[in-house]
């Protein structure tokens, strides 16, 4: 079911109102609900993938219970690798076997043999890559003694399918998702509001800036070799916005949705186009998953202590296999690559962690020096998410190989500068409340009630008046 559809609108309140009005005193009826709830959600894409979050849940509800009953180290590691095969044997089989196949069958073919590898007609679950990290910090945490395991299947259950996150995110943790589930939930006004305003400005991002550049990102990457330098350079920067709006969009819903129902996720992005070097920009992009890598691989592998050459191999490890995790493609590790060739010389001088404030706090203008910074890194980034978006390596170079040619300085063609004009006012937008969660926290003694509704009026109109052709969330597909 998707954020954007008449489906999700009519579903939304119906659930609301079941879970307040019909069941708000009772906690383990509102637990099941949303149990219900999202494996209805889901179920609505494909029902019988169902079966693999239910399977998933099973093995790790039974692997806590497990821990629960034993201090046996080698019974617990046991345990502990039980839970990952199972997920990871999900995800491998779903999302990789296709991959691994052929690029056994290429290896081979570079020594002089060939064959030609099975491939298994198989769709990808939406959201795999997401539930199964979730479930998958569950095992981790109680393995570790961070959690106790929980005895209320329901509760966990719910945990790993809660509705507004299973598809893309945030990834939650077990230590602060779980528990929400086993507190009584009260109804509180202003946190559904802010809610409610957090969703609104995660629709302006994925309906009115990711759709509209999904028209013209897709028809010029697919057909990029008709089109200018110029073009193709306004299209990469086009594309850098509309992965923003459609996965940041997505994660602002999530979280306003499931401030409705009283629950409190992690913030998954904050405003990371501002960021003065690519640390800062891994810091501020996909919090969830990058705080995950980071928690349960590299901190593991020793982290940034060590010498010199386990701060490179560590740096190398984390970010190819979390582009390795956005999909089975040659592109995502070259972009993980990347990524980590632009954050090594910052790891190698400890000048990582240089900027951790909120950039320019109570000031309009940045300043020459932040502006530049801020420039150079969306720009090492825009030239990174080529590769993303590319279908092949050869095509990503391609594309770029046309961007530093002469047609670089020609005029460019098949783009409509008003979607520019957006991003435009929109980036403003978001630099005024960079100190805050969203784009629409609102401080009430600046902006009147009166105020304040006639800017959701007139960002509902502009959604419907101006919005893109419904697409699905690009981190679907992940």
């Amino acid at each position: 079911m998707l954020f954007n559809s008449i489906d999700f609108a009519v579903f939304l309140p119906i659930v609301f109102l079941l879970y307040w009005f019909v069941l708000g005193k009772k906690l383990n009826f509102q637990n099941l609900l949303l149990l219900i709830a999202s494996y209805v959600f889901y179920g609505w894409w494909d029902w019988r993938f169902l079966s693999l979050i239910i399977i998933s849940s099973i093995v790790d509800f039974g692997v806590g219970i497990g821990f629960s009953k034993t201090n046996d180290q080698l019974k617990r590691k046991i345990l502990l690798l039980t839970s990952i095969l199972v997920n990871l044997g999900f995800l491998g089989f779903f999302k990789y076997f296709n991959f691994f196949a052929e690029s056994f069958a290429d290896a081979f073919t570079l020594l002089g043999h060939s064959f030609e590898p099975s491939r298994l007609d198989v769709i990808l679950p939406v959201g795999i890559s997401f539930y199964t990290f979730q479930t998958l910090s569950y095992s981790i945490d109680v393995y570790k003694r961070k959690l106790e395991p929980t005895k209320d299947i329901v509760s966990f259950f719910a945990f790993v399918s809660f509705f507004p996150q299973l598809v893309a995110g945030p990834i939650e943790r077990a230590t602060n998702l779980l528990p929400q589930f086993y507190q009584k939930r009260i109804f509180e006004y202003s946190q559904a509001t802010d809610g409610l305003r957090q969703i609104l400005w995660g629709l302006v991002k994925k309906i009115l800036i990711a759709d509209n550049a999904a028209i013209f990102v897709n028809k010029i990457f697919e057909n990029h070799s008709e089109f200018s330098g110029s073009t193709l350079l306004l299209t990469a920067i086009l594309f850098a916005f509309q992965i923003y709006g459609d996965f940041s969009g997505y994660s602002d819903i999530a979280i306003g949705t499931a401030r409705l129902f009283g629950f409190r996720l992690m913030r998954n992005f904050a405003f990371p186009y501002f960021s003065r070097d690519i640390a800062e920009f891994w810091r501020k992009w996909h919090i969830s998953l990058s705080t995950w890598f980071r928690d349960y691989l590299y901190i593991p592998l020793g982290g940034s202590k060590g010498n010199v050459w386990m701060k490179v191999r560590n740096t190398f490890i984390i970010f190819i296999v979390s582009g390795f995790w956005h999909g089975a493609n040659w592109t995502f590790i070259m972009w993980g690559l990347i990524n980590a060739l632009y954050f090594l010389p910052l790891m190698i001088q400890n000048k990582n962690r240089r900027y951790t404030d909120v950039i320019s706090e109570s000031k309009i203008w940045p300043g020459l020096k932040n502006t530049l910074l801020i420039g150079k890194t969306f720009l090492l980034t825009t030239f990174a998410w080529i590769f993303f978006r590319s279908e092949t390596i050869s095509q990503a170079f391609d594309y770029i190989r046309i961007i530093f040619s002469e047609s670089l300085f020609s005029t460019p063609e098949g783009l409509k500068p008003g979607i520019f004009i957006v991003i435009l006012i929109f980036s403003f937008v978001e630099w005024l409340q960079r100190d805050k969660q969203h784009g629409l926290q609102f401080d009430e003694n600046r902006f009147p009630r009166p105020v304040r509704w006639i800017i959701y009026y007139v960002l509902i109109i502009i959604i419907m008046e101006f919005g893109g052709s419904q697409q699905e969330f690009i981190y679907f597909q992940f």
